[in-house]
């Protein structure tokens, strides 16, 4: 034979290894786990684990090379992966010599064992299933969760779905949530969204050239789409403030914007205040108006003259003492002390102002 060939210490290191190889570890039925198998069996794992990551990571720079690509070429990854594992897994079970019918039993207890332990990791590893042969939700994807996540789909993993935010920061969601909850995919079929600014004018501006400054400016953004039959930017009036008149631009920006919400809002706005600055419009501010009805048992006008310490007219004067019982409060008092002081000290050219009789007790 061709071993007879090989010097002696060789023959006898080799006999030796075979000999610890059949050493059995463990008995069960016609199965026997051996030191030999149980070597082999490991390490056919780990060679198809090595393999499904050498895999992934070469799908991984196709995708990032084509990404108009990258949908159907994640799903061919994952299958991939995911195959060669369980590859590996039952070829190693077959290399440690196990007899997988005399298992059956033990197998079957075991697996509704594992049905009520693990089986909301098995909920979410088919809901990723799920996920990626739906192709409702891909990888590039920019999605809104009911609970206010969002972000770029990075990995739909076996577990959770991984979401890069534009903070940089990853955001795990479990698969089912993305199954069983309304997901916002603001990205569907690579198409942009519309975006709405609010922005707002004083009363009496010109309507038309509020809507003329304000869509130059946002065609003048650099990632704002040319506008289509389909897809305009246009400016709405959308109410009456309490300030001035409510308006909205309504614009398309390109996908990459929209990936960016925030950024793209604080453009616009940006852009938005420059216009009706440079344009000359007024920005309102919230506003009061005080209407003063009575003052020392007066009305109207005669109260007024008496907030200025003016002298009351004729008219004033009977209206007050058609009001002799009124209450004052300390305000009023206060405005009574200030009057009094005034009647002694009278600006040149007016009369003294005489301030109503206090109320008898």
């Amino acid at each position: 034979m061709a071993g007879d060939f090989l010097p002696r210490e060789t023959r006898e290191l080799t006999r030796d290894i075979r000999d610890i190889g059949e050493v059995k570890l463990w008995t069960f039925g016609k199965s026997n786990l051996t030191v030999g198998g149980l070597v082999s069996g490991v390490l056919i794992v780990v060679l198809f684990w090595l393999l499904s990551r050498l895999v992934q990571r070469l799908f991984r720079r196709f995708r990032e090379s084509s990404p108009q690509a990258a949908p159907p070429i994640y799903i061919v990854e994952k299958v991939a992966t995911y195959g060669l594992s369980a590859i590996g897994v039952f070829m190693g079970i077959s290399a440690f010599g196990l007899d997988l019918s005399s298992l059956s039993l033990f197998a079957g207890a075991l697996g509704v064992g594992l049905g009520f332990g693990l089986q909301g990791v098995v909920k979410e590893f088919i809901s990723g299933l799920v996920l990626i042969f739906d192709r409702l939700i891909r990888i590039g994807d920019y999605l809104e969760l009911q609970t206010g996540e969002r972000g770029v789909v990075a990995e739909i993993g076996a577990r959770a779905t991984r979401l890069r935010n534009n903070d940089d920061l990853d955001v795990l969601v479990p698969n089912s949530r993305l199954i069983e909850a309304p997901v916002t995919n603001w990205t569907h079929q690579n198409s942009a969204r519309r975006m709405h600014v609010p922005f707002r004018v004083a009363y009496g501006t010109s309507k038309e050239a509020v809507r003329d400054a304000v869509l130059k400016a946002a065609h003048e953004v650099p990632f704002t789409l040319e506008d289509t039959p389909r897809r305009k930017t246009q400016v709405w009036l959308v109410g009456f403030g309490e300030s001035g008149l409510m308006f909205e631009l309504v614009v398309w920006p390109t996908l990459e914007a929209v990936k960016r919400p925030n950024a793209a809002h604080a453009a616009y706005t940006w852009a938005i205040e420059d216009a009706l600055r440079k344009g000359g419009f007024e920005i309102p501010f919230p506003q009061q108006e005080l209407r003063l009805r009575g003052l020392f048992g007066q009305e109207g006008d005669a109260a007024r003259d008496a907030l200025r310490l003016k002298p009351p007219t004729r008219r004033s004067t009977k209206a007050g003492e058609d009001a002799d019982g009124a209450t004052h409060n300390d305000a009023a008092e206060d405005l009574v002390r200030g009057a009094e002081e005034d009647a002694m000290n009278p600006v040149p050219g007016t009369d003294p102002v005489v301030p109503p009789p206090p109320k008898a007790p």
